[in-house]
């Protein structure tokens, strides 16, 4: 008997319990268990009904992400979970926490599931580039129908359980806290009764009124909108179907196959990678486990444009109050004002209640000065990108704000050492950088400082689990991680457009990659007036920043989406991008004026130059230390600025693409055009001939 899974009998209900913490994960030591307590509750004959509970936090909540890579051991999950349905003694699950993938699809091997009303359950198998392989694509639609089975199993979404029990997922929901109470009065129930086994495999009534429906058809093509450039939702997709056309063991068959085309999908590597990359960004190199963590119960913001009620929402939603500072009465109210229209419209959408509306909005509160700051835990600054402005800020907060409490920036280009230098406490200035629209992206890079205390990062890393964001730490220098990249990307995007190309035609390479939107579209998103000011900056601190196209887009209240005009122009009530003729002959006046002959440009030098210009500025910056691992840059990529997670993020991707193949085009490139984005990194120069990888560093 397994260690990890016991078998005991209570009166008449023979009890299965898996013991495997943290989350009963399916190892081979918790499968193979299973089958020997399934075999010995068979073999019991006083046991008239099986009862599969788990202890700890939750049910069996999937794979066990420790043997992701290793070769499947038998017994397989398919034929533990086949084991269970063929049980001549009805086997009920009890469910608590969370039943997901294989969790999920244990329990539907079970003839009966009760579940407590907090638990949760779902199919997130999508989520890594998979499809559930052990007949979860074949079960759950004969409980549900075709149509929420492929939104359950396309998105990987949780389902809660009262949901669940209308879904006909699960029998019975029990409001109390005790799963194998539940189940055990549950099990009671079925031997009294004499209730027979009931197996999913055999339920076909959703099947035959299903069948030659043309949901299949459509969902296919919303999925072309909402999916784009994915491979394993079209799958899902199709295993779905094969429970509708095919005898259940052949249905089996046809998703094996299936699962099998996805493992070998390059996207099931590039999610895994970001999977994992995702839960190792919150380990900080240098930062012990044992570093004291502040408690942040208050929390205040400076500026209530879009970025300052954005970060205010985020703490409101985690139930920590935000005290909003305006320099005049006008801006708080609009700010406050907006901040309630985005809960209200979250609310229309069913996202949130009325009542907690009303909760988060008690939670801000707004003022005039910055005395409302004396008592807070973390004063956050968002204001625009001027250093003079951010230095005069940070020495009022030095003289108002209490001893222990972090001043954070939420700069996204400046030196986060120059900031602190306003301050005496400068080991208590860290940067604090969101995205916008702050209340939505889930990227927080946290940016230390040369003296930034390590009691403060670690936390704003606390923090920004809190708050439910993915924390990075990186280091400080222009940009930090993320802008620094973009940067370099948007120089050769400019670039591009002056030599030839037009803006559209370089957006729609990055959007082929996979990118929810191009260079200039995300221009017009974040307003053509921050990189117009960034660049502004630069030039005040003597920086040679070359003439833009854009510059003169800005001087004409061009800004972008919030003016209707950017790079592109805009309809009412729509955010996509139309080109603009006025803004093509603008572009064509700037070549004039700069002596430029354009000239045709193939999408594959666009790839190229915005792609490798990037991935050599990354390995640059894990070179100088400003980020810890490659994994780091994945994610602020994947979370900040929607590079696909499919392909596991630029410097992911870059080792899948070769090393040497992007350091010979570095090289052709800084032959050809020179500049320092184009002199080849030292660190990529060292991989290559060492036939190393970022992901092996």
């Amino acid at each position: 008997m397994s260690e990890v899974v016991t078998y005991n009998r209570e009166g008449n209900i023979g009890v299965i319990t898996v013991d495997y913490p943290p989350v009963n994960a399916l190892s081979h030591s918790v499968r193979s268990g299973l089958v020997a307590a399934l075999e010995q509750g068979q073999l019991d004959s006083e046991a008239k009904v099986l009862l599969l509970v788990c202890e700890g936090r939750t049910f069996i909540a999937g794979a066990d992400i420790r043997e992701f890579g290793k070769p499947m051991q038998e017994p397989g999950l398919p034929a533990v979970v086949r084991h269970f349905e063929d049980s001549e003694k009805p086997v009920i699950a009890a469910i608590h926490g969370t039943a997901l993938g294989g969790g999920l699809e244990t329990a539907l091997g079970c003839h009966y599931r009760v579940a407590l009303s907090s638990a949760k359950v779902g199919l997130p198998e999508v989520k890594l580039g998979l499809l559930p392989g052990a007949g979860g694509t074949q079960r759950l639609p004969r409980l549900t129908g075709a149509q929420k089975a492929l939104e359950m199993i396309t998105s990987g979404e949780f389902v809660g359980a009262k949901d669940a029990l209308a879904l006909g997922i699960v029998d019975a929901v029990d409001e109390g806290g005790d799963a194998r109470a539940a189940g055990l009065v549950f099990a009671q129930k079925i031997a009294d009764e004499g209730k027979p086994v009931r197996r999913v495999r055999d339920v076909t009534d959703k099947i035959e009124a299903e069948k030659g429906s043309d949901v299949f058809s459509q969902f296919r093509a919303g999925l072309e909108k909402k999916a784009r450039g994915l491979f394993s939702p079209f799958k899902c997709v199709d295993a779905v179907e094969a429970a509708f056309n095919l005898p259940f063991d052949e249905g089996m068959k046809r998703e094996r196959e299936l699962f099998m085309e996805c493992m070998e999908s390059p996207q099931r590597a590039g999610l895994v990678h970001a999977f994992f990359a995702e839960r190792e960004v919150s380990k900080v190199k240098g930062l012990s486990k044992d570093t004291p963590v502040r408690d942040v119960k208050s929390v205040g913001v400076i500026g209530a444009g879009t970025m300052g009620g954005g970060i205010a929402m985020n703490f409101a939603n985690a139930g920590i109050p935000a005290t909003i500072v305006e320099v005049k009465q006008e801006a708080l109210d609009k700010g406050l004002g907006i901040i309630r229209k985005n809960y209200e419209n979250s609310a229309k959408k069913g996202r949130i209640t009325q009542q907690q509306v009303e909760e988060r909005m008690a939670l801000i509160n707004g003022s005039l000065t910055y005395d409302a700051f004396r008592d807070v835990d973390l004063v956050i600054e968002a204001v625009f990108e001027n250093m003079a402005i951010k230095k005069e800020i940070f020495a009022k907060l030095d003289g108002v704000c209490k001893p222990g409490a972090i001043l954070a920036s939420n700069t996204s280009t400046l030196d986060i050492d120059e900031i602190a230098s306003a301050t005496k406490r400068p080991e208590d200035v860290v940067g604090m950088h969101f995205f916008s629209p702050a209340n939505v992206m889930k990227l927080l890079e946290n940016v230390r400082g040369t003296h930034t205390s390590d009691e403060v990062k670690a936390t704003v890393m606390a923090v920004a689990k809190k708050i439910r964001k993915v924390g990075v730490m990186v280091g400080n220098c222009h940009g930090f991680v993320g802008n620094r990249m973009l940067h370099k990307r948007g120089a050769e995007a400019m670039s591009l457009v002056n030599e030839g190309a037009t803006p559209q035609q370089v957006d729609k390479v990055l959007t082929d990659l996979g990118y929810p939107m191009g260079q200039f579209a995300m221009s017009d998103l974040a307003g053509i007036d921050v990189g117009y000011r960034i660049r502004e900056e630069r030039r005040n601190a003597g920086e040679d920043v070359a003439p833009s196209w854009m510059d003169k887009l800005a001087e004409q209240n061009r800004l972008g989406q919030k003016t209707m005009a950017g790079v592109y122009k805009y309809e009412e009530g729509s955010r996509k991008p139309i080109p603009d003729p006025e803004v093509d002959q603008l572009i064509a006046d700037f070549r004039e004026e700069q002596g430029i002959t354009p000239r045709e440009i193939t999408d594959q030098e666009i790839l190229e130059r915005c792609m490798y210009v990037m991935i050599n500025e990354g390995a640059k910056i894990l070179e100088e230390g400003i980020a810890d691992r490659a994994l780091d840059i994945d994610i602020v990529w994947i979370y900040g600025y929607g590079f696909p997670a499919y392909r596991g993020g630029p410097m992911f991707w870059a080792d899948q693409i070769g090393l040497d193949t992007i350091l010979n085009a570095v090289e052709k490139y800084h032959d050809d055009i020179g500049g320092e984005q184009w002199k080849p990194s030292a660190l990529l120069k060292k991989l290559v001939a060492e036939g190393k990888t970022f992901g092996k560093l």
